[in-house]
């Protein structure tokens, strides 16, 4: 299964169209979202495209491909207007004999590990930076933010597709790959 990972759009429609035009020319089975959909947070300036409206009716049009998990950002105010499940705390899919731990990072993070064995994954989003560490023997992955990256990241999302992985930003320039 080809799926396409995107965190912390934070009410982009701009970044959203963007996502969403990347998941047809990727040609992905599923769209997993790491969180922080609609709200742009306190901390966060307004993103580019800010319309938390608009970016309810794109999602909305894209149900049947998203997979979510809530982000610190997301309230079950947010889940009354969506028509598709976003206030899981993490996801499980599972890869061969790996298990990828999806979830959006405020919680279970590289500073605080759930409960994985050697040779799993654990992606997230929350930090706005696009990352891939070791830890004890555990993939820490982090696609960046769509919207509002941070520490000079590119905007953009990954590609997780038979043990390979591929960070890229919107123009389809592969940034970094990971291969398990």
């Amino acid at each position: 299964m080809r799926i396409m990972v995107a965190s912390d759009l934070h009410g982009s429609a701009y970044y959203c169209e963007k996502v969403l035009e990347c998941f047809k020319e990727e040609k992905a089975d599923r769209l997993l979202l790491l969180g922080d959909l609609l709200y742009h947070g306190p901390r966060n300036n307004l993103p580019t495209g800010y319309d938390p409206k608009a970016v309810i009716e794109l999602l909305n049009e894209a149900k049947e491909n998203l997979m979510c998990v809530r982000g610190n950002c997301d309230a079950e105010v947010d889940q009354m207007v969506l028509k598709f499940p976003i206030m899981a705390d993490y996801c499980v899919i599972p890869m061969g004999e790996q298990l990828i731990y999806a979830t959006h990072g405020h919680i279970y993070n590289e500073n605080n590990m759930p409960p994985l064995k050697t040779g799993d994954i654990l992606l997230h989003g929350h930090t706005h930076i696009p990352k891939c560490v070791d830890v004890n023997g555990i993939k820490v992955m982090n696609p960046g933010s769509a919207s509002l990256p941070k520490e000079d990241s590119h905007h953009g999302y990954m590609i997780i597709d038979d043990g390979h992985f591929e960070w890229k930003d919107f123009d389809g320039n592969v940034i970094s790959v990971e291969k398990l």
